[in-house]
C-alpha cells in the first residue's frame, strides 16, 4: 500500500480544512450532520508485509496524535503477524472541534457568539442565510467595530423612519464614512431584520435622508460667470445647479477632473466634470437641453457606456478623441482596463464609436486596453476640443 492510499495527521487537517471552507457559513446557522468521519486507511497483511516501514510510520503518526478529535483503533489478526492495532478513523463531533483543528477556533468562536447575540435579539435572523453569509464579518471584526455594528441595527429597529442624514445618527464612534464602506452588509442586514423587504436603497430601507447628489461644474465663459456672481468653480446640489440662471451656448463633458480644471475660457460653455455612471443627471438640468454638448471621456469600454447614457439624454451630443485613430496613434500611451463592461446594447452610439467599443471587448487591438483621455497631449486634446465646439482652437484659451 502506498502513502497516498494511507492518511496522515497532515492529510487529516488537509481535508478538514477544505470542509471548513466549504461549510463553515452552514455550520453557523445549524445546519451538517456530525459526527464527521474520516477514514484513514485500511491496510491489509499483504500490505503491512510488503511495506513495514511506511506502516509503521503509519502508525506512528497516529499514536503521536495530540489534536482534537478521536482517533478509533481497530485490532486485527494477522496469521503471520499476529495481532495488530491499527488507526482506521478519525471523528470530529462539532464545528467547534473542525474549527480547533484547522486553527480557525477564534474566528469560529467570535462568529459563533455573535451569530447567538443577534439571533437572540432578532430571531428572525435565524429564519434567514444573512448572518451565515457574512461569516467573515462575525469572525473578524474587532470588538469597537461590531459593537457599533450592533448599535446601528438597534437603533434603526427603534427607529424605522428617522428622516435624519447619517451624520445626525446618535451611535456611538459612528460616522458616515464607516457606514459609506459597509453600505451592502447594513442594506442586507436591515432587510433580514424587517422581514425581506424588498426595498435594496440603504437611505429609504433605512428612513434616512439622502445627502443630495453634488455636481461639479466650471464656467468657462466670462460673460456666463456674471450671471453667477463671478463664480467659475463650483460644486452644489443638482438642484441648485440645474437654478443657475445661465444659457450657455454649449456644454462640456469631462471625466477626468485635472482635465476640467484645466480648460481654459471658453465663450458660452459650462463644463461638467466627473459625473462617471451618474450622468443621466443631465435630464434634471434645463439649461442643458438644445446646446452643442461635447463628451470626452476615456477610450475604454466603460467610457462607451457613459457616452450612450449621456447621448441618450442630449441626442445632439459629439465625441471627442474616442476614435480609432486616436487610439491606435497613442498606442504608446495604452493602459489596461479590467474589468471590462462588455455585452451591453448601446444603441445611441453612432457606428464609429461602436467599431471601437466592439473592438476593444474582442480584444483586437490588445487585451483589455484602454486609452486615459489624461494621457493626450493636452495642445492636441484642446485642438480636438476648440474643433468640436465649432470654432478655432484657440477658443479654447480665449
Amino acid at each position: 500500500m502506498t502513502r497516498n492510499k494511507l492518511r496522515y495527521p497532515d492529510d487529516v487537517r488537509e481535508f478538514l480544512s477544505r470542509r471548513f471552507s466549504r461549510q463553515h457559513r452552514n455550520w453557523l446557522s445549524g445546519q451538517g450532520q456530525w459526527p464527521i468521519v474520516v477514514s484513514l486507511g485500511s491496510p491489509t497483511e499483504h500490505d503491512v508485509t510488503e511495506n513495514p516501514s511506511d506502516i509503521r510510520t503509519w502508525i506512528s503518526a497516529w499514536h503521536n496524535w495530540k489534536g482534537i478529535g478521536e482517533v478509533h483503533w481497530e485490532a486485527r489478526q494477522w496469521p503471520r503477524l499476529g495481532p495488530q492495532r491499527i488507526p482506521l478513523r478519525f471523528s470530529l463531533t462539532s464545528p467547534e472541534q473542525v474549527a480547533e483543528a484547522v486553527g480557525e477556533q477564534q474566528r469560529w468562536a467570535f462568529s459563533s457568539e455573535r451569530y447567538d447575540r443577534l439571533t437572540h435579539r432578532w430571531p428572525v435572523f435565524a429564519n434567514s442565510s444573512v448572518l451565515p453569509r457574512y461569516f467573515d464579518v462575525l469572525a473578524d471584526y474587532d470588538a469597537p467595530n461590531f459593537e457599533r455594528l450592533y448599535s446601528l441595527l438597534l437603533w434603526l429597529d427603534n427607529n424605522p423612519q428617522s428622516n435624519l442624514y447619517l451624520r445626525q445618527l446618535p451611535v456611538e464612534g459612528l460616522d458616515t464614512k464607516w457606514v459609506e464602506q459597509r453600505k451592502s452588509l447594513v442594506s442586507d442586514l436591515v432587510q433580514a431584520m424587517r422581514g425581506q423587504s424588498l426595498e435594496s436603497d440603504l437611505f429609504v430601507l433605512c428612513g434616512l435622508l439622502r445627502p443630495k447628489r453634488r455636481v461639479r461644474v466650471r464656467v468657462l465663459c466670462p460673460n456666463l460667470r456674471k450671471a453667477v456672481g463671478g463664480v467659475e468653480d463650483l460644486e452644489a446640489p443638482l438642484e441648485e445647479v440645474a437654478a443657475l440662471p445661465v444659457t450657455p451656448d454649449s456644454i462640456i463633458i469631462v471625466e477626468n477632473l485635472e482635465t476640467g480644471l484645466a480648460l481654459g475660457d471658453t465663450p458660452g460653455a459650462i463644463a461638467f466634470m466627473k459625473l462617471g455612471n451618474a450622468v443621466n443627471i443631465l435630464a434634471s438640468i434645463p439649461w442643458v437641453q438644445n446646446t452643442d454638448a461635447v463628451y470626452w471621456g476615456d477610450v475604454d469600454t466603460h467610457g462607451y457606456v457613459i457616452l450612450d447614457r449621456a447621448r441618450r439624454i442630449l441626442p445632439g451630443l459629439k465625441s471627442v478623441l474616442m476614435d480609432k485613430e486616436t487610439l491606435l496613434k497613442h498606442r504608446n500611451l495604452w493602459g489596461e482596463e479590467f474589468p471590462q463592461n462588455c455585452g451591453v446594447e448601446l444603441p445611441s452610439l453612432l457606428g464609429h464609436e461602436i467599431e471601437v467599443y466592439e473592438g476593444l471587448c474582442r480584444q483586437t487591438w490588445g487585451r483589455s486596453i484602454r486609452l486615459e483621455q489624461e494621457r493626450i497631449p493636452w495642445a492636441s486634446a484642446v485642438q480636438a476640443l476648440g474643433k468640436a465646439l465649432g470654432g478655432p482652437s484657440a477658443s479654447m484659451n480665449c
